[in-house]
């Protein structure tokens, strides 16, 4: 039993309980803003863990560390920290100065590290539970507004319902074939005579509670109204590391154990696909909050980035990894953005009081063009290259009709976002937004500058993409 394989997750919990301790020591004070930044160098050091531990099978093959999971691992870290980092600011004008925040987020990110290196269908669903556990709690942290409560609540009887049906499919595919392991199910379903129907139906439950995490339709309804009540910095976090880990966990249980059932399964994923591009592009049309615009958004993004995953090959989950990196720093970018949105110490979220930031804030409006031109899918941004990669796999898989769906709902989705450029630089100019933290530009800087240079350095990302997901296939 190799247990280094672990060591960052280990490191990292042991390193949350010794912050939670020190929280709950500082009785004079609230430690909030030292209890995050310490979350953040914990994260540094798990890390520098991730890129330099072995690589290998562990604890009886319920635990693996590959190419994969440390691209994952390290995306997911780099999520969470900028998601700390954007709470430092809105934390202090929402009064939610407290300790536990960073500490919550803490332990989803260890969730999330062992789901991106789960190799057992029970390892999934722990790192699953522990991630989805800390987040109800996060969701509903703003415990005195009452739509944080109700998103929380929300959130929670949706998401245990979702767990129930993952575990009822982990269950049927282990009834049928015995074992849980990713490669011994490889091993049996490569013989088509031990492939039934339980299975099957299995493997469908297992996708529909991985797809509620990624909230890809039909499983999406709670997105708008979470995303909408939830603390800000929370729904950056839900639309960015979650969401990650949660898309690798589907397209490792996919691509491997279920990887011979590729004809069973694709028709399902590619149906998906299209139903979360579908409503995404038109529901988000006549949103006037630009939270739960943004919800409508991450269910049309989550849709492009299962294209990737039904094109069934190596250039196609390539395509998936790079798109999940180019979403994450446009999303927290955005999302810096909409934190950034406060008049007289007073959030705001509509998109009208957007109005005419062109001429009030230059240097945040031209950030948000950045993101919202990225999200798009227009050059040279991120986001364009993103969707490059993904139809492109889509082509060579044949699957033509799914690449002009994309691209079509790429082409309708690009009217609300250009609309939020529209409101800044040609609607009449409102009373200009407070002062921001230094954090929240930097947040917003550093965002907007890889996606804005992604173009000129994608050499090192795309490799590492590659090499990720070729060890998925062999």
């Amino acid at each position: 039993m190799n247990w280094t394989l672990a060591l960052p997750e280990i490191v990292l919990a042991v390193l949350g309980m010794a912050i939670l301790m020190f929280g709950v020591l500082q009785k004079r004070h609230n430690p909030f803003h030292l209890a995050s930044m310490l979350t953040v160098g914990a994260f540094l050091v798990a890390g520098m863990l991730v890129i330099a531990g072995p690589e290998g099978l562990g604890y009886h093959g319920q635990f693996t560390s590959d190419p994969f999971s440390r691209f994952v691992q390290v995306l997911v870290l780099v999520a969470s920290s900028l998601t700390v980092i954007a709470s430092l600011d809105y934390n202090d004008h929402a009064n939610l100065r407290r300790f536990e925040f960073p500490v919550l987020i803490l332990f989803a990110t260890v969730g999330m590290l062992v789901m991106a290196g789960a190799s057992n269908l029970m390892t999934l669903y722990v790192g699953l539970e522990l991630q989805s556990l800390s987040i109800y709690v996060l969701a509903a942290f703003a415990r005195d507004e009452l739509r944080s409560t109700e998103a929380g609540l929300k959130y929670f009887v949706l998401g245990s319902l979702a767990s129930g049906l993952l575990l009822y499919g982990i269950s049927l595919v282990y009834g049928f074939s015995g074992t849980m392991e990713f490669d011994k199910l490889a091993m049996t379903l490569a013989d088509p005579t031990k492939v039934s129907a339980g299975l099957i139906v299995g493997i469908v439950f297992i996708v529909a509670g991985l797809a509620f995490k990624v909230s890809a339709v039909p499983f999406h309804m709670w997105t708008p109204d979470v995303y909408e009540g939830a603390p800000t910095p929370v729904t950056l976090l839900m639309g960015t590391a979650p969401k990650v880990a949660a898309m690798a966990l589907l397209v490792r249980a996919m691509a491997t154990p279920f990887g011979h059932l590729l004809g069973q399964w694709q028709q399902l994923i590619v149906l998906v696909s299209i139903a979360s591009m579908l409503l995404g592009a038109l529901a988000a049309i006549g949103q006037k909050n630009i939270k739960r615009l943004m919800a409508y958004s991450s269910i049309g993004h989550m849709g492009y980035v299962l294209i990737g995953l039904a094109a069934g090959t190596p250039n196609g989950i390539r395509g998936v990894l790079i798109y999940l990196v180019t979403y994450v720093f446009m999303n927290a970018g955005t999302f810096a953005c909409i934190i950034a949105m406060r008049r007289r110490g007073r959030s705001l979220e509509r998109i009208s009081d957007l109005g005419g930031l062109g001429k009030t804030d230059p240097m945040l409006a031209m950030w948000l063009t950045v993101f919202m031109f990225s999200m798009a899918g227009i050059p040279p941004f991120a986001g364009f290259w993103g969707k490059y990669f993904i139809f492109t796999a889509a082509v060579q898989s044949g699957m033509w009709a799914l690449a002009v769906i994309g691209v079509l709902t790429s082409v309708i989705g690009a009217f609300y976002y250009i609309r939020i450029i529209k409101v800044m630089y040609f609607d009449t100019a409102e009373a200009a937004f407070d002062p921001r933290s230094a954090s929240l530009s930097t947040l917003a800087a550093v965002s907007g500058l890889f996606t804005t240079l992604f173009f000129v350095f994608p050499a090192p990302l795309v490799g590492a993409a590659e090499a990720a997901a070729k060890v998925l296939f062999g």
